[in-house]
C-alpha cells in the first residue's frame, strides 16, 4: 500500500521484525532516507503485536544492521561493562584444571594401554590441540586476574602447540584490529578455501603446521620482518623462538636417552590427529561474514554444546570475543545476551556452519 507517496509492505516474520526493530541502519544523510522515515512507518502503523509494516523497497542501503561495536558498548549499562570485564583466578584456575586434567587423564589412559587405547588417541589430539584457546586466552590477558599466571600458561601451552606467544600476540592483535580485512588481517594470509578441494585440504591442517614452523624458525634466525611486530618486539620475538627450539631440543635428547617414546603418543601424534578439528572450529569465526569493520557483522558466533564450548574456553561465543577482547571467557555467556540481538551471524551449529561450506565453501553469508 502508499503511504505518503511511498510503498511499504507487511510481514509477520518474527525474525525479519526483530531485525527491523532492532537493526536497522541508513547510509549517511544523501544516500539515501534517514532512520527516522522507517521509525515512524513502525511506529505509528497500528500494527498488532505479529504484524509489522515496513517501506519497500527499501531506502537503499537498508542493511540487516543497526548497531556497530561501538554503539552497542556505549549502550551499555556502566555498571555492567564493568562487571563483564572482572577476571578471575579463581574461575581461569578450575577451567584450566578440567582441561589439563582431561589431558593428563587420557594420556595416562594410552600410556598404559587401557583397552581400545589407539581410539583414545583422536580425544587426546582434540584435548591436546585445543590448548591452542588456551594460548588464545592467556595472550588476551583475560583468563586469570594474575599477570603472571596468563604469562606462565601462555608460555607452557605456546610450547604444547608450537606457538610462542610473544609473536602470536602480535599476530592476534593484528587480526583484531583489521578482522576479516583481505587486505591487512594477517589470519588471511593462509587463504580461506574457495572451492572443494581447499576447503578439504584446509582441514588437514598442514598448511598451518607449515606456517608456523617456518615462523618458529625464521623468528629464531632473526629475520622476522612481519608489518605486525614492532622494532622494538623484534629481539623478544627472535630470543623467545629460540628458547622455544631449545626445549624442544631438549625434551628430544631425553626422549632418546631414556629411549621413550611416551611423547610421541601423548602429544606429537594426538596433535596431529586433533589438527582438524581445529581447523574446523576456527574456519567457522569468519569465513563467509561480510568484509567490513563491525564486529557485530564480521565475526560469527555458533551455538554448540558445552564440551565443544568447555574446551575452547567459550570462544564460540565470537562476536563477543571480538565486540569486547578484554572480557573474560567467563563473562562471554553473558555478553551474548546483550549482542544476541544485534549480531548478523549467528550460526546453530558447527555441523549446519560445515554442510554449506563442504557444499559450496566460497558462498557469502
Amino acid at each position: 500500500e502508499k503511504v505518503g507517496g511511498r510503498s511499504r509492505t507487511r510481514t509477520y516474520d518474527p525474525l525479519i521484525k526483530s531485525q527491523l526493530l532492532c537493526q536497522l541502519s541508513y547510509a549517511p544523510p544523501g544516500r539515501g532516507g534517514d532512520i527516522s522515515e522507517v521509525s515512524w512507518l513502525v511506529d505509528s502503523s497500528g500494527a498488532a503485536d505479529n504484524d509489522l509494516f515496513y517501506p519497500w523497497p527499501p531506502i537503499p542501503p537498508l542493511r540487516i544492521m543497526a548497531q556497530t561495536h561501538q554503539s552497542l558498548i556505549a549502550s551499555l549499562d556502566p555498571a555492567l561493562r564493568r562487571d563483564l570485564l572482572e577476571r578471575s583466578d579463581g574461575a581461569g584456575l578450575a577451567h584450566l584444571a578440567g582441561h589439563v586434567g582431561a589431558v593428563a587423564g587420557v594420556g595416562a589412559l594410552i600410556l598404559n594401554q587401557a583397552p581400545f587405547w589407539p581410539a583414545l588417541l583422536l580425544v587426546q589430539g582434540v584435548l591436546v590441540i585445543f590448548l591452542f584457546t588456551t594460548l588464545h586466552e592467556t595472550i588476551h590477558r583475560t583468563a586469570f586476574k594474575s599477570p603472571w599466571l596468563n604469562q606462565a600458561v601462555a608460555v607452557v601451552c605456546g610450547l604444547v602447540v608450537f606457538l610462542p606467544p610473544t609473536w602470536f600476540r602480535y599476530f592476534h592483535f593484528e587480526h583484531h584490529r583489521f578482522t576479516n580485512d583481505p587486505a591487512r588481517d594477517p589470519e588471511l594470509a593462509t587463504a580461506k578455501p574457495k572451492s572443494r578441494a581447499q576447503y578439504w585440504f584446509y582441514l588437514t591442517g598442514l598448511a598451518v603446521w607449515w606456517f608456523q614452523f617456518r615462523a618458529l624458525a625464521v623468528n629464531a634466525a632473526g629475520g622476522n620482518d612481519d608489518s605486525f611486530v614492532p622494532a622494538k618486539g623484534k629481539p623478544e620475538v627472535a630470543a623467545e623462538a629460540r628458547l622455544y627450539l631449545a626445549a624442544y631440543g631438549l625434551l628430544a635428547a631425553g626422549s632418546l636417552v631414556l629411549a621413550s617414546d611416551a611423547l610421541i603418543w601423548v602429544w606429537l601424534a594426538p596433535a596431529a590427529l586433533g589438527q582438524p578439528f581445529l581447523r574446523a572450529y576456527l574456519l567457522a569465526e569468519h569465513a563467509g561474514c561480510p568484509e567490513v569493520e563491525n564486529m557485530l557483522e564480521n565475526s560469527r558466533t555458533t551455538i554448540t554444546n558445552g564440551v565443544i564450548r568447555f574446551i575452547t574456553w567459550n570462544m564460540p561465543y565470537h562476536v563477543e570475543h571480538h565486540v569486547m577482547p578484554s572480557v573474560p571467557f567467563h563473562k562471554l555467556a553473558e555478553l551474548h545476551r546483550h549482542t544476541a540481538p544485534h549480531a548478523t551471524v549467528i550460526e546453530p551449529g558447527f555441523i549446519h556452519f560445515h554442510r554449506r561450506m563442504a557444499a559450496t565453501p566460497s558462498k557469502k553469508e
